[in-house]
């Protein structure tokens, strides 16, 4: 592969995974499944050595961690502060639904507000569905935090990769 053509598949692989890593702000937006997919992608035009290999499959581990602990981290957080598995379930699929049929911040909107208001029919008290949100956002913001650093380590080893070809 002539150089400037290496050159240029690496610097848009390299874009694409950091429009995936600060896309992470955006709570519904899949940035640590863009990272992965571009260093698949990367793999797929350049051709997969041992090497690529390992740390695909390194990258990859890190991509299921990653989306496993966001929704860890979110149900725990407002479990923890009380809110029922069920409501936390139904929050999900709000959030879900809230995507595909108001995008790009119905589900930033549907999620929560279906978590507050279950969790206030559920217990008759504002103030702990109110512990609850709070509970939830905590959660959302922990789980930012641990993506963002996943998604960086994600592309620190493909730079490895690339860099090691």
């Amino acid at each position: 592969m002539p150089f400037w053509l290496s050159t240029t598949i690496m610097w848009t692989t390299l874009v694409i995974m950091l429009v995936g890593l600060f896309g992470l702000i955006v709570p519904i937006f899949p940035g640590i499944a863009v990272i992965w997919l571009a260093s698949l992608g990367y793999g797929v035009v350049t051709g997969f050595t041992t090497l690529g290999w390992v740390l695909f499959a390194v990258i990859t581990v890190l991509f299921i961690t990653g989306a496993v602990i966001d929704n860890v981290l979110m149900s725990a957080k407002a479990h923890q502060e009380g809110a029922a598995w069920s409501t936390l379930a139904l929050g999900v699929v709000a959030g879900i639904l809230g995507t595909i049929f108001f995008p790009p911040i119905g589900g930033l909107i549907a999620a929560p507000l279906t978590v507050l208001l279950i969790e206030y029919f559920r217990q008759d008290d504002f103030k702990k569905a109110l512990l609850t949100l709070r509970g939830l956002a905590i959660g959302w913001g922990a789980a930012f935090v641990v993506r963002f650093l996943i998604g960086a380590a994600m592309i620190g080893i493909w730079l490895v990769w690339a860099i090691k070809r």
